[in-house]
């Protein structure tokens, strides 16, 4: 599978699982016990292992904003 269309599925789902950390812990006095366990803790879990996919699909962008740098006078 090509990088592109790895990413179009990893972004998405990367923002699903954010959004899931995001709302159980807003209602977090609302969720039951074992669910919150279920959806924010093995969520967080998941949410690391996407991020670091994602991370590793854009590591040729990182490398180039991050770790090469500018010449002076050029902008």
């Amino acid at each position: 599978m090509k990088r592109n269309d790895m990413l179009k599925i990893v972004n998405p789902v990367l923002a699903v699982l954010l959004l899931n950390q995001i709302l159980t812990a807003l209602l977090h006095d609302f969720i039951p016990k074992e669910a919150f366990e279920i959806m924010h803790e093995g969520g967080g879990v998941t949410l690391a292992i996407v991020a670091a996919i994602h991370l590793v699909l854009n590591w040729g962008w990182v490398k180039t904003t991050f770790f090469n740098p500018r010449p002076s006078g050029k902008q």
